[in-house]
């Protein structure tokens, strides 16, 4: 008779499938909460203890680690290894079917000690899957419950292809690896660990994507094996899958609308902010962020950090849009968006953002802590002779914010809530400059100008001058800052520093 052994974490079809197993005449071993499962179903099982003649010890940390359990799956179907398991009276076990202690689900855990957090590393059943997936040729090895009809399909025909053997052994290293992964991230975050010697990132696939940035690449959307929530946790209730630009653009525009405290809109196009504002309401945000660049906010991506209403909603969903992301959505404002049924409608809490950034290179990737530099009011230096308004103060803290989220170099003009102005990813500073306030025009007359890094020379003021701006945020640190100051002085321009850069690569 052929063996199944079956011990999973996510109970998810495995009644049916253990059903299906023994009407192809399998003996069924299971352990624990497995096998208390099959047993209630109606499942004919047998226990691993009583297949290794040992009972489960030390609090269930051993039950399977037994030579009747690895020897019955690593065995060869060759003479000489079948041979010493009937001299060591073990039988072959022929299924794996094994997924592990829900680790990710106890760390997420907002009150988990490192006690409990330990007890969840599961041994012996990635010890059990890595048997299987080494000695695929001859067992099937089964980490997902997507495999199970596919399996009995192929069972039922008296053969499971090699592709499949081979298939299910790489899914079973990868289950394993990306289990691995989570254990050794939180280790290191509990010992202070930044940047471990070894970083291991994990990853579990979303979808595939129709393609990647442009329609010759392939690409695919993965989600982080760590605690936490982000993208790939959205909630899609309307339009067509994303597609790669889709999310990289919606990252941008989350990243962006969740630096602001009152209601807030951002409106991107290819990862820049073509339009941000600040109102008393979500509609006159709204409203004033398209204002900011109507050309540019066509085809692009919204988000927004406030349930949506209908009166919003019925704003937004006038011009063409790729993307709408907001925390929650009014009856009435999913309603108006649904209309429009290749809008992507995404639902997704404004939570913090992920501590760490990866970005790859040929053979490697660099990793860095996410940009939280703040203003500190004790730290900012008023360099001028001419000191900003309250208002003033006002309209550059949010310049601040919304210049930290362009690509460097970067210049932002802003005016009462809202960007009139956005220079970005130019080879000079004065180069975004001069876009900023062609962009910016008459309204530029009264504004306040961010930069994401100190002015090399004297030539972004004089143009900010001309232009008529009032005041500027910038980090400072130039060796030429004090020409930057006299020029101001000069013009009657009220300048800080905050002492942060925020570039943006």
């Amino acid at each position: 008779m052929k063996r199944a052994l079956i011990s999973v974490s996510n109970k998810t079809g495995i009644v049916e499938f253990a059903r299906g197993l023994e009407q192809l005449g399998y003996e069924i071993i299971s352990t624990g909460g497995t096998y208390k499962v099959l047993k209630e179903a109606g499942c004919n099982v047998l226990k691993v203890s009583d297949i290794t003649g040992f009972p489960e010890i030390l609090d269930g940390r051993v039950k399977t680690l037994h030579p009747k359990v690895h020897g019955g799956i690593l065995a060869r179907r060759t003479p000489e290894h079948m041979k010493q398991l009937a001299d060591n009276q073990i039988d072959p076990i022929d299924i794996v079917v094994v997924n592990l202690y829900p680790f990710r689900e106890t760390i997420s855990k907002p009150d988990v000690s490192l006690a409990e957090a330990i007890e969840n590393i599961d041994i012996g059943g990635p010890t059990m899957v890595r048997a299987a997936a080494k000695n695929h040729q001859d067992v099937i090895i089964i980490v997902k419950p997507e495999f199970y009809h596919p399996i009995l399909e192929q069972l039922k025909t008296g053969k499971v292809t090699q592709e499949m053997k081979f298939r299910l052994a790489m899914e079973a290293f990868s289950h394993t690896a990306a289990y691995d992964a989570m254990i050794s991230a939180y280790l290191a975050r509990r010992m202070g660990e930044t940047f471990p010697d070894n970083m291991v990132i994990a990853g579990e696939k979303v979808y595939e994507l129709r393609y990647g940035e442009n329609p010759h690449q392939e690409a695919c959307f993965y989600r982080n094996m760590s605690p936490g929530t982000g993208l790939p946790d959205a909630k899609q209730l309307n339009g067509k899958e994303l597609s790669y630009n889709n999310i990289i653009d919606t990252q941008a525009a989350l990243s962006l609308v969740r630096e602001f405290e009152e209601p807030a809109c951002v409106i991107i196009k290819h990862t820049n902010p073509c339009g941000t504002a600040v109102a008393s309401t979500l509609a006159e945000a709204y409203e004033k962020a398209f204002a900011a660049d109507p050309v540019s906010a066509f085809g692009g991506i919204i988000a927004f950090n406030r349930k949506v209403d209908l009166k919003t909603a019925e704003k937004a969903a006038e011009p063409f849009m790729e993307v709408i992301i907001a925390p929650g959505y009014d009856e009435g404002a999913l309603h108006c968006f649904q209309a429009k049924k290749n809008l992507r409608v995404l639902e997704l809490p404004m939570q913090s953002a992920d501590e760490m950034q990866v970005k790859t290179v040929d053979g490697g990737f660099v990793v860095q802590e996410n940009d939280r530099g703040e203003i500190d009011s004790a730290d900012i230096q008023y360099v001028t002779d001419i000191k900003p308004t309250p208002e003033q103060m006002e309209q550059l803290q949010f310049a601040w914010k919304v210049v930290k989220n362009v690509k460097s170099n970067a210049i932002v003009i802003a005016r009462e809530g809202m960007t009139i102005g956005v220079g970005a990813g130019q080879m000079n500073r004065v180069g975004s400059a001069e876009i900023a306030i062609k962009q910016g025009g008459d309204k530029c007359e009264g504004a306040v100008l961010a930069s994401d890094a100190f002015f090399p020379f004297k030539d972004t003021v004089e143009q900010a001058a001309r232009a008529g701006i009032k005041a500027i945020i910038q980090p400072g640190g130039s060796v030429r800052d004090q020409e930057s100051i006299d020029e101001c002085n000069k013009n009657g321009i009220a300048m800080i520093f905050t002492g942060i850069r925020h570039f943006k690569h």
